[in-house]
């Protein structure tokens, strides 16, 4: 078995639960934060969506400079809008995944602002911790501002106490 392919299998996966949360987003007050210090729904809803989209960077460049980048936070205005990017982003990242060799994720890449180096790491170490490890903690945080907001949550791993498992 390569590589790439325990990669695309767990990120269809994740792709598909993370797709069945970001359609419960509302995003009426895309300003709400669960406390002061906490990024806004809006932001980190958006932030979730474009998490795949990471791969696709991670797997095709050397490295990601901060010094350098022109990023500016997404502002989507919908559930719909929320899906769409992650439709995507997945799309793109499996595209991208079925291209690499085994040997690509041992390339080194970098994350960097100007001459600071904040780590190099081999692609596999990178995708893992810095992307699919990245996606899982703010997909959850998600998930928590959906319950203080008495969003529903659906079925991830297993039941919810909103939708129970049904035998």
């Amino acid at each position: 078995m390569s590589i790439k392919e325990p990669f695309i299998a767990e990120l269809q996966n994740e792709g598909k639960v993370t797709r069945k949360l970001l359609e419960r987003v509302p995003l009426d007050n895309p300003a709400w934060k669960p406390h002061e210090k906490s990024m806004a729904l809006g932001r980190l809803a958006a932030h979730v969506a474009e998490l795949p989209s990471w791969i696709t960077m991670t797997l095709t460049t050397e490295e990601l400079d901060f010094a350098k980048s022109e990023y500016k936070p997404l502002v989507l205005n919908s559930a719909e809008e929320l899906t769409a990017l992650h439709d995507k982003n997945i799309a793109a990242a499996v595209e991208t995944l079925n291209k690499q060799s085994d040997e690509d994720f041992m390339k080194n890449w970098s994350m960097r602002s100007g001459e600071t180096i904040f780590f190099t790491m081999p692609k596999i170490q990178v995708l893992r911790g810095a992307v699919y490890n990245h996606l899982i903690h703010h997909r959850a945080q998600l998930g928590v501002y959906l319950r203080l907001l008495n969003v529903p949550l659906p079925q991830m791993y297993g039941p919810t106490a909103d939708e129970p498992m049904n035998f």
